[in-house]
C-alpha cells in the first residue's frame, strides 16, 4: 500500500515540496483507515459520549469513567486488598479505564502472535492513563466451526490471548464466540481492557510543556509489524498467510509484565506528564499523536532509539510496531530517575528527544546510506550527516486526512421464509450449535482468579469484579451476535446492545458506560458501508436509549477477502455496578416459581425468527424480532429483582431463544418442569428478542409489582429433583435428562479435545 495520488497532493500543498520517504510512508499509515477512521468518522458524532460519571471520553488511548461509591454496602469489607503497591483508599474517588480494539488482519496472518499482541495493546493502552488493567473481555468471531482452518485459528486465537493474558497476570473474565461462514476469510479478534486507578494518577496522551524530554521505555526495536497500519486497511488477499507474515507483530509478555510494573512505580512517583503506547505506526504514530494532541511539536533524534536489529533506517525505526513500548513526556530534572526505574525492571530506555512548540521533526545520522533499498555508499567508519528526515506539522499529520464521503444502499428486507422441523430434532440442532454451544473450553484456559477480584467467573452472563476500594461490583458484559446484524443491521445493532445491558442486570448490576469495536467489510462497497452505517445508527440509538454513554471504540473496516466481507459486527463491551460483589446464580435453585420476564411475542403468541440459531440451523427467514417500548424501565427492573433477597436464579434469553437458557439453567441436581402458552412451540422456544430474562423467585407477586406495566411476565414453571428438563407447549412435550443437555452442549471441547 502507498500514499494514494490525492493524498500525495494535500502533502505536498501543505508542505510546499514533495515528501521525503519517511514522510510518505507516515502519512500513508496515519491516514490509513484503521488510524484515521476516513470512512467511519463522520458517523461516530451519532454516539452520546458525555455524562457525569465521563472523565475522559473518546479520543485519548482509553477512555475513563468514575465508579460509583458503596461505602455501606457491607459486603466482603473485611477484605482489603487494594491495587498492586497501592495505600488503602484514602477517599480520592476511584476510577476506571475502558479501551477495545481489534487485531483482526494480523490473527488469520498468524492467530497465536495477532491475537497475543492484541491483549498487549490494549494492555497498554491502559497504562497509559496511570491505571493498573484488572480485567480483559474477547470477542471472537470465526468461519464455520466444522472448517479445519476454523477450528485452527480458533485453537491459536484462544492460545494466544490465554499465553500472554495469564503470562501478564491480568484475568479474562468475559466475551463470546461466534461461528459463521463470513468469517472463514477473516476472523475477527476483537479485545477490551479494564483498568483501575485513583483520582490522582490519572494521566493523558496529550503533551504538556515544550522543553520536557521524551523517553522511550520497554523493549527494543526490530523490523517486526513494518506497515501494520496500513496492512490493517487493505481487504485480506488469498495469500495473506504467507505474504503479509512481516506485517505481524511478535509479543513478549514478560517484557510487558515488567512494563506494568514499571509503569506502576513511574505513575506512583508522579514521573510521567503524558503517554503514549506504541502500537499502529511505531514510534511515529505514538510521538507524533502525543504532541499533536496539546497542539505542540517535537524534535526526536532517530539514532537514539534502543535496537536490537542492525542497520535500521529511519523509516524502520519510526514504522516498526515492536511490541512492549512506551513513549513517556517526562521533565528534565526526572529523566534519570525514569531511567533507574527502567533499569531496576530490566527494560531498555532512551531519551529520543523533547517537546517543542514547533514542527514534528526527525533527524537520523546517514539515513540515505540505510533506507529501506539498503543502497549504502562509503566506508563504514566515515562520518556520516545528520539528515532531517520528517519535518511536518504535527496536527496535519494526525488530523489532516480527508475523510470519506462514500455512497451508502440499504440492506434489503428479509421475506418470511420459516423452515418447519420436528420440535426435539430442534432442540438438538440449537443447544448443540457451537455458537451456543458451552464456552467452557475457551474460558478454562484462562486464568480468571488472578488478582483476586473476580468474583462471578466467566461462564455467567456477565462476570462481576470486586471493587474493594469503593466497595462496588463491577459488572462486565462482551459481544456481538453476527446471525442478529446480518439479517437485520439496525435492529440487530439496538438488539446487541439490549442484550449486553441485560447480562449485567441479571448479576444485579445499572449500565454505566460502554466502548464498541465496530467490525465491517469494504466501505467502498456500497452494501457493505450501508450495513455499517446501520449497526453505527442502532447501537447508538439503543446506548442513548439506556442513558449508556460510549466513552471509546474501535473502527476495523476491509474485513474483505476472497470469501466476500464479514457481517457487520458491532461488538459492545458494557461495565455497570452494584453494591457488593455477589450476584443471583443462573443455575435454578430447588425452590422458587420460575418466571419468563419481557417476552413481548408469548403476550401475543405471534414470533418473529429473523437472526435467530433457529434459521442458522435449518436455513430460511424471517423478520426481526420486535423490541421492548421502554427497554431502560426493563433492565433497571431487572437489577433490583435481581437482588432482591427472594430471587433464587437469573438468566438472561437471547442466543437460542427460550430452549438454550433453559437448558443452561438445568442441572445435574435441579430439573424444570415448564409448560408454555400458545400454538407455536418452534417459536416460542427458539425465537432471539433480546430484553427477556428468566427470574426464579419465592415471591412471584412482589416481582410483578417490581416490573413496568408494559413489561409482560408470563409463570411458566418449577424445579424438580430429578435433573430433567420437559418442556409441555402447544400438544408436544419434549424431556431431556440433565447429563443430555451437558452432552449436547459439550460440541467445542469434544471436538477439540
Amino acid at each position: 500500500m502507498s500514499l494514494a495520488d490525492s493524498d500525495r497532493e494535500l502533502v505536498v500543498e501543505e508542505l510546499g515540496r514533495d515528501p521525503t520517504p519517511a514522510e510518505a510512508a507516515l502519512f500513508e499509515n496515519l491516514w490509513s483507515e484503521h488510524c484515521a477512521y476516513r470512512s467511519s468518522r463522520p458517523l461516530l458524532s451519532a454516539f452520546e459520549s458525555e455524562g457525569e460519571q465521563v472523565v475522559v471520553g473518546p479520543g485519548d488511548d482509553a477512555a475513563v469513567v468514575e465508579l460509583p461509591s458503596h461505602g455501606d454496602a457491607g459486603t466482603n469489607s473485611d477484605d482489603e486488598t487494594d491495587l498492586e503497591g497501592e495505600s488503602e483508599d484514602d477517599g480520592d474517588s476511584t476510577y476506571i479505564t475502558m479501551g477495545i480494539e481489534s487485531h483482526n488482519h494480523p490473527s488469520y496472518v498468524d492467530p497465536f502472535d495477532g491475537a497475543a499482541t492484541g491483549v498487549g495493546g490494549i494492555v497498554r493502552d491502559t497504562l497509559s492513563m496511570g491505571a493498573y488493567p484488572i480485567a480483559l473481555a474477547d470477542s471472537l468471531y470465526f468461519g464455520e466451526f466444522d472448517r479445519e482452518h476454523s477450528r485452527y485459528l480458533f485453537d491459536g486465537v484462544v492460545e494466544g490471548i490465554s499465553h500472554y493474558g495469564n503470562c501478564i497476570g491480568v484475568p479474562t473474565v468475559a466475551g463470546s464466540v461466534d461461528f459463521h461462514a463470513k468469517y472463514e476469510g477473516n476472523p475477527l479478534v476483537n479485545v477490551a481492557c479494564v483498568g483501575l486507578l485513583e483520582a490522582d494518577r490519572l494521566v493523558t496522551a496529550e503533551a504538556q510543556q515544550p522543553g520536557n524530554k521524551l523517553v522511550l521505555v520497554g523493549n527494543a526495536t526490530g523490523r517486526d509489524g513494518l506497515g501494520g497500519a496500513s496492512f490493517a486497511s487493505e481487504d485480506l488477499a488469498e495469500d495473506a498467510e504467507t505474504e503479509d507474515r512481516p506485517a505481524v507483530q511478535v509479543g513478549d509478555p514478560y517484557a510487558e509484565k515488567l512494563l506494568i510494573e514499571a509503569n506502576e512505580v513511574l505513575i506512583e512517583e508522579h514521573l510521567i506528564e503524558s503517554a503514549r503506547d506504541l502500537g499502529a505506526a511505531g514510534l511515529g504514530g505514538a510521538s507524533s499523536e502525543l504532541v499533536a494532541k496539546g497542539g505542540l511539536g517535537a524534535r526526536i533524534d532517530l539514532d537514539r532509539v534502543h535496537q536490537r536489529e542492525p542497520n535500521m533506517n529511519a523509516l524502520e525505526i519510526l514504522l516498526a510496531e515492536s511490541q512492549e513500548r512506551m513513549c513517556y513526556e517526562v521533565e528534565p530534572e526526572n529523566v534519570d530517575r525514569v531511567a533507574e526505574i527502567a533499569e531496576r525492571f530490566d527494560l531498555g530506555c532512551s531519551v529520543i528527544g523533547e517537546v517543542t512548540d514547533g514542527n514534528y521533526v526527525c533527524t537520523f545520522e546517514g539515513s540515505e546510506a540505510r533506507r529501506a533499498s539498503d543502497d549504502s555508499s562509503g566506508d563504514e567508519g566515515e562520518p556520516r550527516e545528520r539528515e532531517t528526515v520528517v519535518d511536518v506539522d504535527a496536527s496535519f499529520l494526525g488530523d489532516g486526512a480527508p475523510m470519506n464521503d462514500l455512497p451508502a444502499e440499504d440492506p434489503p428486507r428479509p421475506n418470511v421464509d420459516r423452515p418447519t422441523t420436528e420440535l426435539e430434532k430442534a432442540f438438538e440442532s440449537v443447544v448443540s450449535s457451537p455458537n451456543t454451544a458451552s464456552k467452557r473450553w475457551v474460558y478454562r484456559q484462562y486464568d480468571h482468579e488472578v488478582g483476586v477480584r473476580t468474583s462471578v467467573p466467566p461462564g455467567d452472563d456477565a462476570a462481576v469484579m470486586a471493587i474493594r476500594e469503593c466497595e462496588t461490583g463491577l459488572a462486565i458484559s462482551s459481544g456481538a451476535a453476527p446471525n442478529w446484524t446480518e439479517a437485520a443491521p439496525l435492529e440487530g445493532a439496538k438488539a446487541i446492545a439490549l442484550e449486553n445491558a441485560t447480562n449485567l442486570a441479571a448479576k444485579g448490576a445499572t449500565p454505566l458506560a460502554a466502548v464498541d469495536c465496530l467490525n465491517g467489510g469494504n466501505p467502498e462497497k456500497p452494501d457493505v458501508y450501508g450495513g455499517f452505517t446501520r449497526i453505527v445508527d442502532g447501537l447508538a440509538e439503543m446506548c442513548s436509549a439506556l442513558s449508556i454513554p460510549v466513552v471509546g471504540g474501535n473502527v476495523s473496516l476491509y474485513n474483505d477477502s476472497v470469501a466476500g466481507p464479514i457481517p457487520p459486527t458491532p461488538t459492545l463491551a458494557v461495565v455497570g455496578t452494584k453494591a457488593g460483589y455477589d450476584a443471583p446464580p443462573l443455575e435454578a435453585a430447588p425452590e422458587g416459581e420460575l418466571l419468563l420476564v419481557g417476552d413481548l411475542a408469548m403476550a401475543s403468541d405471534s414470533y418473529r425468527l429473523g437472526g435467530s440459531e433457529y434459521l442458522a440451523q435449518f436455513s430460511g427467514s424471517d423478520r426481526f424480532p420486535a423490541l421492548p417500548e421502554s427497554p431502560a424501565a426493563f433492565v433497571d427492573a431487572l437489577a433490583e429483582i435481581a437482588d432482591d433477597e427472594t430471587t433464587r436464579a437469573v438468566h438472561d434469553v437471547s442466543h437460542g431463544g427460550l430452549a438454550v437458557s433453559l437448558a443452561e439453567m438445568a442441572s445435574t441436581e435441579v430439573g424444570l418442569e415448564v409448560a408454555l402458552p400458545g400454538e407455536d412451540p418452534i417459536g416460542a422456544l427458539f425465537h432471539e428478542q433480546p430484553g427477556r430474562a428468566l427470574v426464579q423467585t419465592t415471591d412471584p407477586d412482589g416481582l410483578r409489582a417490581a416490573v413496568p406495566d408494559e413489561t409482560p411476565v408470563v409463570s411458566i414453571g418449577t424445579p424438580t429433583d430429578d435433573g430433567v428438563v420437559r418442556i409441555e407447549t402447544g400438544e408436544q412435550t419434549l424431556e431431556v435428562g440433565a447429563e443430555s443437555v451437558r452432552e449436547l452442549r459439550n460440541t467445542i471441547e469434544r471436538e477439540l479435545e
